[in-house]
């Protein structure tokens, strides 16, 4: 009999620890689509975030690319590489959602989801509105 509770008391302990492990499964670096940026994702507190951590051409002109079509004319000089790109991600229902997504591209910010699928691809959805109305890519893991 005093087997039962000890069983039930470790099923919920790994049960916890799996979906602990689960909600950071996001957390490393990832390569974009085109090959041009690796993003990398990290915890704060119980949020998500992800900055450009590298890039396949840093520079313009021999000077650090800066973040020239950001709509905020005070933010347009400061360097893209590092720059916190993904934001406030929750983890609900095996996805990350509630976040936001910079494009640093066109100077714009999306709505956006993340999902995994597998170990080694992140499928990325950035949107206005409704999640229908947007746009998917899937990056690559760096291993």
């Amino acid at each position: 009999m005093r087997k039962l509770p000890f069983l039930m008391l470790l099923f919920v302990a790994i049960s916890y620890n799996a979906i602990a492990q689960s909600k950071d499964a996001i957390v490393g670096r990832w390569l974009n689509p085109s090959g041009e940026g690796q993003i990398e994702i990290y915890k704060k507190g119980d949020k998500y975030f992800g900055k450009l951590a590298w890039m396949k051409e840093p520079n313009l002109n021999g000077k650090p690319k800066m973040d020239a079509k950001n709509p905020a004319e005070n933010l347009q000089k400061r360097p893209l590489l590092n720059l916190e790109i993904l934001k406030d991600f929750v983890f609900e229902d095996g996805k990350w959602t509630d976040g936001t997504i910079y494009d640093p591209k066109s100077g714009k910010t999306y709505s956006c989801n993340m999902t995994l699928k597998g170990n080694d691809l992140l499928n990325v959805r950035g949107y206005v509105g409704i999640s229908l109305l947007g746009r998917s890519e899937t990056f690559k893991r760096v291993k």
